[in-house]
């Protein structure tokens, strides 16, 4: 009967928090403007970059391949992204109470994971069209149909989506009655599993598991992927083909590295000893910082691209003049 009673208070307890205190980057009100600042330009920036490259995909019929459909939908998937978190880090640096309601924390929570987890089967997802078309020239136009390609492009958005239901349900479930101050600038699930009430053994067990086998697993595929491309490029006459495939996989591995790098470090093994300043760090990295690098990766090294995005910048100037 008593475990009946505890087992109904801990559920009663779920509700008590009704929102949290996101602290963010503590400092004074003037060094809050310049953040505000500095991300303003910074979010700007990304989404100019990655808008450009997803209407350069869509505008020029040259880039109606995969391999640039997937790198159009993997733009379009960063604008969501940094969307996900990045208005409401600039609506703390202008605010005092920095809060956040609980079911808008365990929905910023969810779909930065989930996108995160999707641009992780966007980069496995280029990894294995690059591998088909250095690998296997020949069959590639056989086996990259449309029919598979669409079905790739819908994969690498509904994946996370799903994957990720599991564990938001998992820890939003954890009871929460004080304290609710988050030392971050995000709903991050380690923070939050720290703030129940009561130490849920299996569901950090749970998340934790589910974070080492998508890491290890899509790390594994994009690396095994690369080593027979380069493999495989190693191996052609020609020096002009050499330098072109070159040219587009560093791209990829600069991002994957990128990527894969910084978030390995933070959820591989969450809570393994990271101070709450390196955490934030590491999190602003992967997800601010990368998605501004990615549009100029891409663009920099790959003359088609750099040629559609000159064509749609030159349209808008003759626009302006006419």
């Amino acid at each position: 009967m008593s475990s009946r009673t505890m087992n109904t208070s801990s559920r009663d307890t779920t509700s008590s928090v009704t929102h949290f205190i996101l602290l963010g980057f503590p400092s004074s009100p003037e060094r809050q403007l310049l953040y505000f600042g500095l991300f303003s330009v910074t979010y700007t920036l990304t989404l100019m970059g990655n808008t450009a490259i997803a209407c350069a995909v869509r505008r020029d019929r040259r880039l109606h391949i995969p391999m640039y459909i997937f790198l159009g939908n993997f733009s379009f998937l960063e604008i969501c992204y940094v969307t996900t978190t990045v208005p409401n880090i600039l609506a703390n640096f202008l605010s005092t109470s920095k809060s956040i309601s609980f079911v808008r924390c365990f929905a910023q929570f969810y779909f930065f994971f989930s996108f995160g987890c999707d641009e992780g089967f966007y980069l496995c997802i280029m990894a294995f069209d690059r591998y088909l078309a250095i690998c296997r020239p020949l069959h590639y136009p056989r086996i990259m149909t449309k029919e598979l390609y669409m079905g790739l492009v819908i994969f690498g958005w509904s994946g996370g989506l799903i994957l990720f239901l599991t564990p938001v349900i998992l820890i939003s479930q954890l009871p929460y009655c004080g304290p609710n101050i988050i030392d971050h600038f995000i709903c991050d699930p380690v923070p939050l599993m720290m703030l129940s009430c009561s130490e849920d053994t299996t569901t950090q067990l749970i998340y934790s598991t589910f974070n080492v086998i998508f890491m290890i697993g899509t790390f594994l595929f994009v690396l095994c992927s690369y080593f027979l491309v380069i493999l495989a490029v190693l191996r052609m006459p020609s020096a002009a083909s050499k330098r072109k495939a070159f040219s587009t996989c560093a791209s990829h591995l600069a991002v994957v590295v990128l990527f894969f790098g910084s978030v390995m470090v933070m959820y591989v093994i969450p809570g393994s000893g990271h101070s709450v300043k390196m955490q934030k760090i590491v999190t602003l990295f992967y997800s601010v910082i990368t998605p501004l690098c990615n549009p100029l990766i891409y663009s920099l090294r790959n003359k088609e691209m750099l040629t559609a995005l000159k064509k749609i910048f030159g349209t808008e100037q003759t626009l302006h003049k006419i």
